[in-house]
């Protein structure tokens, strides 16, 4: 009978320490997907900021142009603003997309200014601004790449008791606007 009673002890040890190990190794998987989703929204964030510091030059660049212009530098401004005030990812994305069709507004202004263009202040921003919005899209699509495989791995079973027990909850991605979705119209008159 003791000898049973052993044997049965050690087997419940046993079951325990997989028990145990595989919770182990569960919560640490998804710590290291966690922390890659907020490293690759860090990511998006470090280049919205670049973006959101570049515009104040920009705008002042393209002002001394085009002083009538003011209601374009207005919207800009007020897009910039609500960018930097943006708190969640969907309302950072929100503002992004916001910002961005403001400048686009602002580099059709710019195209009625030969002078402007020609400026190496100017060109230089815009290269600059160029290659921020080129790594603020590889840094949504890495984001939403993380995300994905995180919202993925917490309801995967045996994962998703785990990030049951310790309150995860899926993560958005950061989605285009409808109007970033049309086709753009190229006109070569």
């Amino acid at each position: 009978m003791q000898r049973w009673f052993h044997l049965i002890a050690w087997i419940l040890l046993i079951v325990i320490l997989v028990i145990l190990a595989a919770f182990v190794l569960i919560y640490n998987g998804l710590i290291t997907i966690k922390t890659r989703v907020d490293n690759a929204w860090s990511q998006i964030d470090v280049q919205l900021k670049r973006r959101a510091d570049l515009i104040p030059n920009l705008v002042e660049t393209v002002k001394g142009y085009a002083k009538h212009e003011k209601t374009v530098f207005e919207n800009v401004t007020k897009a910039r603003s609500a960018l930097m005030g943006a708190k969640t990812v969907a309302e950072k994305g929100e503002a992004s997309n916001q910002l961005t069709s403001t400048l686009k507004t602002l580099f059709a202004v710019a195209e009625n200014y030969p002078t402007l263009r020609a400026t190496e202040n100017f060109k230089q921003l815009q290269e600059e601004l160029s290659g921020t919005e080129s790594k603020i899209a590889y840094s949504r699509q890495f984001y939403n790449d993380s995300v994905m495989e995180y919202n993925q791995k917490i309801q995967q079973i045996p994962t998703n008791f785990v990030a049951g027990m310790l309150a995860y909850k899926q993560r958005e991605y950061f989605q285009a606007t409808e109007e970033e979705k049309k086709a753009v119209k190229v006109n070569f008159e």
